[in-house]
């Protein structure tokens, strides 16, 4: 039996939690999502609290104990942060140490010193590419936003010309690429394999990231012609060190868990034979949480002490770098455990009907849900979660190729039209000095064609592996 198929069958029992039909549940799924978009929108209610209060109503309109309703509820919980909050802790981590050593102004830096005129937005989209892998995307926009300023002013470049690349790199890799947390959970709660994702979601973000950045750009600028703010360009982390690491350490630091992962993907296709010493070995090294911790430990070597940081600087970094993280554990956890209500009361298997009868693609399904979820609530961590968990069962059958592009058509339409209950419209918004129309045409423009090139190119694969 594969991996899929025990973790499938470890997450859908074979008697849901209650008798209902396809009309309650079908009822039971829209009133539970209208509550935590009610809760999210209206009341302001953190998504960690909306995602727990709607999953109980999820079970309470379906019919369901509410004593098994809570046992799903924190089952789910706790199989996801088991999962993937160790990964989401560690690459907070390792986004720290990148950003208080340096490292990330030292990659901005040299590429920058390297590019001028039009290759400047190319430029943009490279750093915001590479920087983007380990980073949160709040993280990212906080770190790039001074730079995006400072060459807007210095070179006398449209601010859209430079932000919207910038933007579209870190949003592309928070959507796609794992180890993000979205996509993470995505893959958790489908049972894909990391390695194939993460190799797949390189080849969709790299012609996504051109369409939506750097040529995209071209037209956000004549739309919105606006100069850099001068009063919002803040320090840069590295301007009170006296030194910073390498611009070759800092790369293969940051590259190191996407090189590992990648590596026993491609080990596991090439032998195929899970008892062959070389392929255990490259099974252990490119798992996910021995790929970021080498990187953490090597970060230590390449980031922080070339720095100047000294051993005693290292317990207080990593505290402030996991501190952020506590609200995105929870809205994740919450998520897994809304994603295995769903499951639990047999919605899952209704999908998995609903898509037969209807004749329409997983694929296209997917992405649909996650749009729709996107949409309503603003977030797209809750919507990779929660269309994740409602598409899980379609992932049974599936070849393990495929089951990387559910997870992909999923990221994809989980960014899809940012807008007004987005958190990241408002960070954009107030960074760039824009009015919310000037934003609405610019960066919700901007994350539409990432959602829709990417499930294109998604659906695209689909049908040629």
């Amino acid at each position: 039996m594969t991996r899929l198929s025990v973790e499938l069958l470890a997450a859908d029992p074979v008697e849901p939690i209650t008798s209902a039909g396809h009309a309650q549940l079908g009822i039971a799924v829209l009133a539970g999502i209208a509550v935590i978009v009610l809760l999210i929108t209206k009341f302001k209610l953190h998504a960690f609290l909306s995602l727990t209060i709607g999953s109980l109503a999820l079970g309470a309109f379906a019919g369901a104990p509410l004593d098994k309703v809570i046992a799903s509820f924190t089952g789910g919980l706790g199989t996801t942060v088991a999962g993937v909050g160790v990964l989401i802790a560690l690459g907070a981590i390792l986004g720290k140490m990148l950003a208080d050593s340096g490292g990330a102004d030292q990659i901005v830096d040299t590429i920058l010193a390297k590019a001028g005129g039009r290759s400047m937005p190319w430029a943009m989209v490279l750093i915001a590419s590479v920087i983007g892998l380990p980073l949160f995307f709040e993280v990212g926009v906080v770190l790039l936003i001074p730079v995006v300023l400072m060459v807007a002013k210095r070179g006398n470049y449209s601010l859209m010309r430079i932000g919207i690349p910038a933007l579209a790199g870190l949003s592309v890799m928070h959507g796609l690429v794992p180890p993000h947390p979205g996509p993470l959970v995505a893959i958790d709660a489908i049972g894909a394999d990391l390695g194939v994702t993460l190799a797949l979601g390189v080849l969709v973000a790299i012609p996504t990231v051109i369409i939506a950045g750097p040529l995209f750009s071209r037209y956000a600028a004549r739309w919105v012609d606006v100069p850099a703010p001068d009063k919002m360009i803040p320090q840069r982390p590295s301007e009170d060190l006296e030194k910073r690491p390498g611009f070759g350490a800092t790369l293969i630091t940051i590259l190191l868990p996407v090189i590992l992962m990648l590596s026993k993907a491609l080990v596991d296709i090439v032998i195929d034979d899970p008892e062959n010493t070389t392929q255990r070995v490259f099974d252990v090294i490119g798992s996910p949480l021995i790929a970021l911790l080498a990187s953490v430990l090597l970060g230590i070597f390449t980031l922080l002490r070339p720095a100047g940081f000294g051993r005693e600087r290292l317990t207080p970094l990593v505290e402030k770098g996991l501190a952020p993280i506590a609200g995105i554990l929870l809205i994740v956890g919450a998520g897994g455990g809304f994603k295995q209500t769903l499951i639990d009361t047999g919605v899952g298997a209704m999908i998995l009907d609903i898509s037969e009868d209807w004749s329409i693609p997983a694929l296209l399904l997917a992405w649909l849900i996650a749009v729709a979820i996107r949409l309503a609530t603003g977030s797209a961590t809750v919507a990779t979660v929660s269309a994740a968990g409602l598409v899980a069962p379609l992932a049974a059958d599936m070849s393990t190729t495929h089951a990387a592009l559910l997870v992909l058509a999923i990221g994809a339409g989980s960014l899809f039209f940012s807008h007004v209950n987005d958190a990241g419209f408002w960070l954009v918004k107030e960074y760039f000095g824009l009015s919310v129309g000037q934003t609405l045409k610019t960066w919700s423009v901007m994350e539409t064609i990432i959602s829709v090139v990417a499930g294109g190119l998604v659906l695209l694969l689909s049908l040629i592996i």
